[in-house]
């Protein structure tokens, strides 16, 4: 069994052809171990959105190999990616995609009934600290209160990993500490490999791992021997 949750050879990604082609992704060697918080920086343009959406498996690479622990998701047909999305990933987003018309607790129940081993929405609320909130409506709820109930919504199914892409987008600085504080919490307490894209520097001081994107290659991966808790994160 592989220890990484995912590894990447040679992935490229262009988008068009001819002299207007856009080069995404430019030949990406990645490994990204078990139970690891990783922050994916770069700034809009990068690479690593597409990087998140292929591994995620919403999208697919124009060439290279994807393989998410041993199985590859580069000869994956689209009934197996949706299967691998269904059974092992949760996904967040900077907009939290709620429906309006649900409660916060009908809005996680959409994921819990269709996953195979998942927690109630109530544990999941409670995880990220909303159980007295559950039966609010979005539209009641403060933008990081919405973005709690999409984590929530997004670890009900216990996945193996949950994706973040700029999770903390659309947050102030108290509002989006208290987000990572989940993201970190999901991390420790259900041992799911956590990815988060963001341009925001200051949030790689939180991960065990932080992988430079510049124009659609990596430039530089850090290991921090020493994290920071997200209260003591400079916003």
């Amino acid at each position: 069994m592989s220890s990484n949750t995912f590894t990447t050879k040679n992935l490229r990604k262009i988008y068009g052809t001819g002299p207007a082609a856009v080069h995404a992704l430019r030949g990406v060697d990645l490994e990204i171990p078990e139970g690891e918080i990783v922050v994916l920086l770069g700034p809009s343009g990068s690479g690593k959105s597409t990087l998140l959406n292929i591994i995620g498996g919403l999208d697919r690479g124009t060439d290279g190999q994807v393989f998410f622990r041993d199985q590859e998701l580069s000869a994956m047909n689209d009934t197996e990616l949706t299967r691998y999305r269904r059974d092992h990933v949760g996904f967040v987003f900077q907009f939290y995609n709620l429906m309006p018309s649900l409660t916060a607790r009908e809005n996680v129940e959409l994921v819990t009934e269709i996953a195979r081993d998942p927690m109630t929405a109530d544990q999941a609320l409670a995880l990220v600290g909303l159980d007295k909130r559950s039966d609010h409506f979005p539209a009641q709820l403060s933008g990081g209160e919405q973005q709690r109930v999409a984590i929530a919504r997004a670890v009900a199914k216990q996945p193996d990993v949950l994706f973040c892409d700029e999770p903390t987008g659309a947050l102030d600085s108290t509002t989006g500490r208290a987000v990572l504080n989940v993201l970190k919490n999901v991390n420790e307490q259900l041992g799911a490999t956590v990815l988060i894209v963001t341009h925001a520097a200051a949030q790689a001081a939180m991960a065990d791992r932080v992988i430079k994107f510049a124009d659609g290659d990596i430039k530089e991966v850090i290991i921090n021997k020493t994290k920071l808790t997200p209260e003591d994160i400079e916003w």
